[in-house]
Order: structure tokens, then C-alpha cells, then sequence
């Protein structure tokens, strides 16, 4: 019979596996970077790791890189896994690919161009015009001038042709090109003899990393994550996931961590999670907050807050408000936290930011 879990399970079991609140690591042994860590805004990917022990004053320069990924987004991983990392987060098939480029997929498909074929020649030409560092429009006008015509869209907003997004977000990894850290508009480079793994190392496989961080899971909440067909990710279903319940739901867990929930310790503590946390990315989000008013704040379609994360639960949202050397935090609180905590948290950003702590105005 399949084991049930609470609620209050998961978020704890989440909390312990993602290592929110340990008090010391390095990027070896820091589990995120496993599935890669979103890194947009300020308080990014290093952010995340710092929350999870990681001292970004004390990273070497080239032991992290930030390529585009999953979502088209950019990613925090450590340096050495890259060649596993591009095989890992390459799209499972062609109709995977398809759905990862959204609607670049119908144009190319109707000139006979398969999606992983688009995908692949978008990165042939890419590596040959990045030889040196570039700032992303100006490849994508190299990219526009040397591309044929299904790879391109007009943009309206910009009242211009460009390359489809997603193909260009897609391929950049496949060219062997990597975002310099901290660039804005992005900076493209080469990576020097970058060639992706014949395999995908165990331990940087999409779906078991999904299943380990933000588990319990089903096949659907993993494609969601990925953006990838569910049959996708059903034929790479881990054989040692087993079945749970939560909430009457059938889930799976990995073995290892179905063995250890007797052993999860309940989370306690305040942090202020950046927009894009790990913790944040599980796509059952009414598990995490089940009022819609408040998933709506939380997630928006553009400008996201932070959480307030109060012993393993959403208790609120955060924003920042930087004037020069100095910083406010603006926190809505959905359910009481203690003033202190929150301000110890905000105190422990600032430092972070390199900026002094102004106030904190709790609503």
C-alpha cells in the first residue's frame, strides 16, 4: 500500500532536500546545482545558493557557469558537470523540441525543417559567428542576416525581424556558448572545447532531479517543469521511484527518499526567497499556497515578488527598493511573523547586495 504524506511533509521534505538554512557548503556538495539554479535578478542564482550555505565572496572565478536551459532561462551550474548539463537538458526527442520552441515550431515544420534539425543549425551558425564575447542583439543580427526565413518572426515591439527566441535560447548551449556572469543586455562567449556527454551522469538527470528537490511528483508536474510532452518523460520514468499519496493524489518519490521521510526534521526559520527560487519552481503550486489571490500575487505574469518563507511555509511576499547604498524591504505577510525575523532576513540580504539595510515596512 502506498505511503501517505501530509502536506506539512513535503514542504518539509523539500525544504531538507533543497538545503534551505544549512549553515555552511561549497558548490560540490550543494544539491540545486544538480538541476541547475535560476539566475534572473538580482537576487538570482547566487542568492538561492547563499540561502543554502554557499559563500559567493568565497567562489572561484570560473567554478560556476550561467548557460540557458530549461525554459530558455538562464542557469547557475557547476563548471565541470557542463558537458553533462548539455546533454542532460537537451530536448528528449523531436516532439520535445517542438513544444520547448513554442511557436517557432509551426513555421519550420511547414518548411520541412525537424525541430532538433532547426535547433542544430541555429547552433552551427551561432558558433561560428560567437568567436569572442558578444552581447546578445548583436548575434541575434548576425543570426537575422545569415538565417533563412522559417527561423525568423517579426517582433512588433520592436518593429523588427528577428530569429525565433526559444530556438536562439535553445541553441546557445549546443554552440558551446555560455552568458557572461552579471551582463545586462546578456554577453555571449565560447566555451573553450565544450562537447556535450555521450550520457547523461546520473546525478544531473532532469527528471530523478525534479523528483529529488521537488518531489513527490507525477509525470505531469515534471514535463511542466521541463516543458517537455509527458510521454517524454514517462519513457525515462525512474525505475526506483515509488508511490505515495498526498492528498489522495498518487506521486511518486526516489526510493532513497521515500526510505529517509522518517528522518526529515521539521524546517523552522525565516528566509527571504528570491522570485525564482528552486523551492518556488515546484509546479504544484496550490500545494504551496492554495489561496488563488495570493498564488496570483506570488506568481504573476511579469515583475515577480519574493516569498517570505516562515518555518517551510509561503507566509508572504517581499520586495526590494534600493536608493544608492542603501536598501528598504517591502513585506506583505499573509499570516503573522515575528518583526525580528523578518529583519534578520532582510539583514542577511543587504549584506548579501553589498548595501546597508534602511528599513523593513511590514503590511
Amino acid at each position: 500500500m502506498a505511503e501517505t504524506l501530509t502536506r506539512r511533509q513535503v514542504l518539509d521534505l523539500r525544504v531538507h532536500a533543497q538545503q534551505l538554512g544549512r549553515p555552511s557548503g561549497v558548490p560540490a556538495d550543494t544539491v540545486v546545482l544538480d538541476l541547475g539554479v535560476q539566475d534572473t535578478g538580482p537576487d538570482g542564482g547566487l542568492w538561492a545558493l547563499a540561502l543554502r550555505g554557499v559563500d559567493p565572496a568565497a567562489l572561484h572565478g570560473d567554478e560556476l557557469t550561467t548557460v540557458w536551459t530549461l525554459r530558455g532561462a538562464p542557469h547557475l551550474y557547476r563548471r565541470a558537470d557542463l558537458p553533462g548539463v548539455a546533454a542532460a537538458t537537451a530536448p528528449f526527442s523531436d516532439a520535445d523540441a517542438g513544444k520547448r520552441i513554442y511557436d517557432a515550431s509551426k513555421p519550420l515544420q511547414a518548411a520541412g525543417i525537424g525541430n532538433l534539425e532547426a535547433l542544430d543549425a541555429v547552433a552551427e551558425v551561432m558558433r561560428s559567428v560567437v568567436t569572442a564575447p558578444m552581447v546578445k542583439g548583436e548575434m541575434s543580427g548576425r543570426l537575422t542576416e545569415l538565417m533563412p526565413e522559417p527561423y525568423l518572426r517579426f517582433c512588433r515591439p520592436c518593429d523588427a525581424t528577428h530569429v525565433h527566441e526559444m530556438p536562439f535560447r535553445l541553441a546557445a548551449l549546443r554552440a558551446g556558448l555560455e552568458l557572461e556572469p552579471g551582463t545586462s543586455p546578456p554577453v555571449l562567449r565560447p566555451v573553450p572545447g565544450l562537447t556535450p556527454a555521450e550520457s547523461v551522469p546520473p546525478h544531473l538527470d532532469v527528471v530523478r532531479g525534479y523528483l529529488r528537490l521537488l518531489g513527490p511528483a507525477t509525470p505531469k508536474l515534471v514535463a511542466g517543469y521541463l516543458d517537455a510532452p509527458v510521454k517524454d518523460v514517462q519513457a525515462r520514468w525512474p525505475d526506483d521511484a515509488v508511490e505515495v499519496t498526498v492528498d489522495g493524489e498518487r506521486r511518486w518519490l526516489l526510493a532513497e527518499d521515500a526510505d529517509r521521510l522518517g528522518d526529515v526534521p521539521t524546517t523552522t526559520g525565516v528566509f527571504l526567497l528570491g522570485p525564482f527560487d528552486p523551492f518556488l519552481q515546484a509546479r504544484d503550486r496550490p500545494l504551496l499556497v492554495d489561496d488563488p489571490a495570493r498564488a496570483k500575487a506570488l506568481w504573476p505574469v511579469l515583475g515577480r515578488p519574493g516569498a517570505v518563507l516562515a518555518d517551510g511555509e509561503v507566509a508572504g511576499t517581499w520586495r526590494p527598493r534600493k536608493a544608492g547604498s542603501s536598501m528598504t524591504v517591502a513585506v506583505q505577510l499573509w499570516t503573522p511573523v515575528p518583526r525580528e525575523a523578518v529583519t534578520a532576513a532582510a539583514e542577511r540580504l543587504a549584506a548579501f547586495r553589498g548595501v546597508v539595510l534602511k528599513d523593513v515596512h511590514i503590511d
